[in-house]
């Protein structure tokens, strides 16, 4: 065994909550307001000189506006951070029907927005878990009041360790869950990795009506993407038909933070699994289509797929990514654009869009191989890391791969035969 630093991120429950709610209600607030400013001042500009600007020019701009003193210095370069990047990343996708970052703004009401200390701004005290986190100079109404709010936590883990184990915290979000704020301590961790890789290779293909699909060779799993469509589609119903004339309702924010964390659940537990599943397999090395090009896909509609797919699928591959880092395995983005998985034969290579039959079928005219359409994707992802792919390949298990569901009953994956519906 040989130890790695890896970045994680632990949740926290605050123990005094009704003594630092307040506060915290303040700054979420203001992180909203400097949102809109800086939202505000980009379309300023833009109109002005057609020019977009970035983060460090937003914070030059902003720095001595009134709303930038409502939260630390390092707060406020944060959330206009945060600004720049979603302006460059909706920018990146080129696209005429995607609309802009907007205003965070519910009816006359500013929402609670996530707020993010860094190193200056925040001082941990691990033996009685409290951490203290400054206050903006605007925040501090009284030479009488305190200059931090020092909240108390209990870390949401599944063993005993505590902030005292990690390396070092980086940062401590305040996050709002609707009903109450908890804190992220992004932390770098000392874990204990296998030293060598295991020798095979697993291709993944991610997808819509299948979540994932993956190929390591001699087997094939399966992972379709029921539990995700379903929530999907109720809270989606229930967040619309309860939409206010003046904003989201109460019903509706609750099904939009709910869908919010069955989703980020479903995502933990399907990339854990696959995870474990190759580490039982001996794979060392994945091969993940990266998933940009996935809103490409009509199959949900053109705002089902921006609206669920394009930023889930990210997350997903990430989590993948940090799990298999855990178990010594590395895993590689292979540009499915490029390589075009989905129409080429991964037996004879014959590239032909008419291979595909129908949504679930591969059919080569070349070679006649039959196989599902996703598994033969994933086997082109297995090639590009595995130098003689036909030396281990099963063409009957493309056709019929082992089928893995969420499990509700239990909030884990697990074979077809032992889920509950």
């Amino acid at each position: 065994m040989s130890n790695r630093v890896v970045t994680r991120t632990f949740k926290a429950s605050i123990r005094n909550h009704s003594q630092v709610c307040d506060d915290l209600d303040s700054h979420g607030f203001a992180a909203s307001k400097l949102w809109n400013v800086g939202r505000w001042t980009v379309q300023r500009v833009w109109d002005a000189i057609g020019h977009i600007p970035d983060a460090d020019e937003l914070c030059s701009y902003l720095k001595r506006h009134d709303r930038y003193g409502d939260l630390h210095s390092q707060s406020s370069q944060r959330v206009l951070q945060e600004l720049g990047e979603a302006f460059k990343s909706w920018y990146k996708q080129d696209d005429p029907d995607a609309n802009p970052p907007g205003y965070r703004k519910y009816g006359d009401e500013h929402p609670r927005s996530t707020v993010t200390w860094k190193n200056q701004g925040f001082r941990l005290d691990t033996q009685y878990n409290r951490v203290r986190l400054s206050k903006g100079t605007n925040m501090k109404v009284s030479r009488y009041a305190a200059d931090y709010i020092l909240c108390e936590y209990t870390l949401q883990t599944d063993d005993d360790q505590t902030l005292a184990d990690v390396e070092n915290v980086q940062t401590v979000r305040a996050v709002w869950g609707g009903e109450h704020w908890e804190l992220h301590f992004v932390c770098k961790l000392r874990v204990e990795a296998p030293e060598t890789s295991g020798e095979k290779t697993a291709g993944v293909d991610l997808g819509i009506c299948n979540t994932l699909a993956v190929s390591v060779g001699d087997e094939t799993l399966l992972y379709p993407g029921n539990a995700l469509k379903e929530d999907a589609h109720y809270f989606r119903q229930e967040e619309y038909e309860t939409e206010g004339d003046n904003g989201p309702s109460d019903h509706a924010l609750w099904a939009r933070q709910k869908k919010s964390r069955r989703q980020a659940h479903f995502l933990h537990a399907l990339s854990k699994d696959i995870v474990e599943q190759c580490a039982e397999r001996d794979v060392g090395t994945i091969a993940v289509g990266h998933a940009k090009h996935i809103r490409e896909d009509v199959e949900w509609g053109r705002h089902g797929n921006k609206r669920l797919h394009d930023w889930a699928f990210e997350t997903l591959l990430s989590h993948i990514e940090y799990k298999a880092e855990d178990r010594g395995i590395a895993v590689e983005r292979v540009d499915e654009a490029t390589l075009k998985t989905s129409k080429t034969c991964c037996v004879c290579g014959l590239e032909a869009s008419t291979n595909r039959v129908e949504r679930g079928l591969y059919v080569c005219e070349g070679c006649g191989l039959v196989a599902n359409s996703d598994l033969n994707a994933a086997e082109n992802m297995r090639k590009t890391v595995t130098p003689n792919p036909s030396a281990d390949r099963s063409n009957g298990c493309l056709a019929q791969p082992s089928v893995r569901l969420f499990d509700k009953s239990t909030g884990r994956i697990v074979p077809q035969e032992q889920a509950v519906p």
